[in-house]
């Protein structure tokens, strides 16, 4: 018996396994090796880390890199303030099917691909779009306006893209908070505020947290959006790699700009999580 429980614990582990192994780990790997190559002839190559000093080195390489990371964490930052408010709603007031209904809402545009979410804001923020007509006609605006290909179009939607990431944990977290505590805040003399901030903020905070996380690394490794609401200028990291890779053929110089992200974006997320004081441990649980 204790034989076939072993077989049957090996049979379910290696799909598992062969999935890091062959579609993570290593690809990894020698996306590495890859970054540790200087091309010095025609097909020759030597090892060194050329590649990161010039990733380090180059001005427009680290604030391309900064801008991102620093409209990423706002991104998270807003769809955070938006979510947390739909989630508490949805675990706390909403009952049965309307329950249901809200928690559906949420899910139902992410039945179609991000390319087409993307190419409806786009009909949206175009200069002849619903927007720019709206706004003629309640005399806002006295021509089109076009909305497209600045950072506020790439923020709303990084927003819309992530925001199904951040609703699931928090709905998962606030739903397991026992109304009664809640009550008992507020007969202790607590008001709105000092119960949203005492009692389901921390108990929220794993979810925050995770979903924080989730929406952060979506939108700072987010070529789609950026690249199609921002357009051609919108210095994105990620358009740095695919120039790299697919307009310059530079892939040594692409796999490193690939590690780099990694890299950074491992210690934001480390910081983030060492600056609410909750572990890995606890925020995937």
């Amino acid at each position: 018996m204790r034989d076939g429980t072993r077989l049957g614990f090996i049979l379910l582990l290696t799909p598992l396994v062969l999935w890091l192994t062959l579609l993570i780990f290593i690809p990894h790997v020698d996306m590495f090796l890859v970054s540790l190559r200087e091309r010095v002839g025609v097909g020759q190559y030597d090892t060194s880390l050329a590649n990161y000093h010039t990733f380090l080195t180059e001005p427009l390489y680290l604030w391309t890199f900064l801008r991102t990371a620093v409209m990423s964490v706002v991104a998270t930052v807003i769809t955070l303030l938006i979510a947390f408010p739909v989630s508490y709603y949805i675990a706390k007031i909403a009952k049965g099917r309307l329950q249901s209904t809200l928690f559906l809402m949420c899910l139902i545009p992410f039945y179609v691909s991000e390319l087409v979410r993307t190419f409806g804001w786009m009909i949206l923020l175009r200069e002849t779009g619903i927007v720019s007509n709206l706004l003629q006609w309640a005399g806002l605006a006295d021509q089109p306006v076009e909305m497209l290909y600045n950072d506020a179009a790439i923020m709303i939607g990084l927003v819309y893209t992530s925001m199904l990431f951040m609703v699931v944990p928090l709905v998962t977290t606030l739903e397991s908070l026992d109304d009664a505590v809640i009550e008992a805040g507020y007969d202790l003399g607590g008001n709105a505020w000092s119960v949203t901030r005492e009692i389901v903020i921390p108990h929220a905070a794993p979810g925050i947290v995770s979903g924080s996380i989730v929406v952060f690394m979506l939108s700072l490794g987010n070529y789609l959006t950026p690249t199609m609401l921002g357009g051609k200028d919108s210095l994105w990291f990620t358009e740095l790699i695919y120039s790299q890779f697919i307009v310059r053929f530079n892939w040594e110089l692409g796999a490193a700009f690939g590690f780099m992200l990694l890299f950074l974006s491992s210690i934001i997320v480390w910081g983030m999580l060492k600056l609410t004081g909750q572990t890995l441990e606890k925020t995937m649980g």
